[in-house]
């Protein structure tokens, strides 16, 4: 193969995963506001709970305020009760303290529901507690996790940058200008593969004389359409069959 073929295959292969490592590590600002919303909705969900409870409780006690003010009424009409002297007033005091009655019960009743509802609510804030837990320490974990690869994809974009330094200084300078004006208009992608008589990334045919050249890997021949460099690489030789008959001794 032609060295600096060769050298330029190697080059567009750096900056492929150089190019692939600076677009992960320029994902990482969105992949932590990923992380942070996941835990800002776990947050949610608690304060959300927490917020049901404190309703339940409150109307729970509002209840217990106006039981309290049914129950002195009672009192009072009881006392009432035995003061009258008419049938007609006693009357009108049973169906006072009847109302009274009814009306403590409702709340009592009302009160029970509360209560039914205040577990199941202490319990939905428990379970989004627990939730809220296991997602910070995964969080924490994914955190850690992204510093790691962010550290490792420094250093590699670093080690192939050097990598890169010196491969050009071995390349002519002409045909690293080819490299360069066609990476600046093909998005990075100066390099392609030819096979079976194609360019396998703008996927025009390639006249055969051209694709004979590519075949030799002796020069540096350019697709017609895309100005890409072309290379050939020649199919791997076929494994030999592993059920093969054993030879005898």
């Amino acid at each position: 193969m032609h060295p600096d073929l060769e050298r330029l295959i190697a080059l567009q292969r750096l900056d492929t995963a150089a190019d692939t490592a600076r677009r992960t590590l320029a994902s990482e600002p969105e992949r932590e506001a990923s992380l942070a919303a996941r835990l800002e909705t776990a947050q949610q969900r608690v304060a959300a709970a927490k917020a049901r409870l404190a309703d339940n409780t409150t109307a729970r006690r509002a209840i217990e305020k106006d039981v309290a003010v049914h129950q002195g009424r009672l009192s009072k009409f009881r006392e009432q009760a035995m003061a009258v002297k008419t049938n007609q007033e006693y009357a009108a005091v049973q169906k006072e303290i009847g109302f009274a009655q009814s009306e403590i019960k409702a709340l009592e009743d009302k009160e029970l529901e509360g209560m039914l509802e205040a577990d199941d609510l202490t319990a939905s804030l428990k379970k989004a507690e627990a939730e809220l837990a296991a997602e910070q320490k995964a969080i924490e974990a994914d955190r850690r996790a992204l510093a790691a690869e962010q550290k490792e994809l420094q250093a590699a974009i670093e080690q192939m940058s050097n990598e890169r330094t010196a491969l050009v200084a071995g390349l002519d300078a002409g045909v690293l200008r080819i490299f360069e004006q066609v990476a600046r208009k093909r998005n990075g992608v100066a390099v392609a593969e030819a096979r079976d008589g194609i360019c396998t990334i703008c996927h025009v045919r390639l006249r055969p004389q051209v694709f004979n050249t590519v075949r030799r890997n002796d020069a540096i021949t350019q697709c017609d359409s895309c100005n890409r460099v072309l290379y050939f690489a020649a199919a791997a030789a076929p494994a030999a069959a592993s059920d093969a008959s054993p030879q005898p001794s």
